[in-house]
């Protein structure tokens, strides 16, 4: 009876150890706590003002390939999400800048020129 016993109560903590190894996420490591984000220039893409039009908080920029957008370089008008933007360059800058979506509209997160 003893080994009954003892049977049933093995045979349950292998049941419960492989049911734990089926569930999703059971042995995923966190990331370490002193591990940093990756910097915000990280998502900055190459390109060159063409044309600012500060009335439409518009700017048009030949720019590389934008990763994140899954988008090819070309020469797109993107809105700038904050008009002050603008003010930080001309045209025929060199820049740095971030993009994003806004519903179906791009617009420019941040710029910064390259001197």
């Amino acid at each position: 009876m003893k080994s009954k016993a003892i049977f049933a109560v093995t045979l349950g903590a292998m049941l419960s150890v492989t049911a734990a190894a089926w569930t999703p996420g059971a042995f995923a490591q966190a990331a370490p706590a002193n591990q940093a984000a990756a910097p915000a220039s990280a998502d900055l893409t190459d390109g060159e003002i063409r044309k600012v039009d500060k009335t439409t908080g518009k700017i048009t920029i030949k720019h590389g390939r934008i990763k994140h957008l899954d988008m090819p370089a070309m020469t797109m008008v993107f809105q700038a999400r904050d008009a002050t933007l603008l003010d930080k360059v001309q045209a025929g800058d060199k820049v740095r800048f971030g993009a994003d979506k806004d519903g179906e509209k791009l617009i420019v997160t941040d710029i910064q020129p390259i001197r």
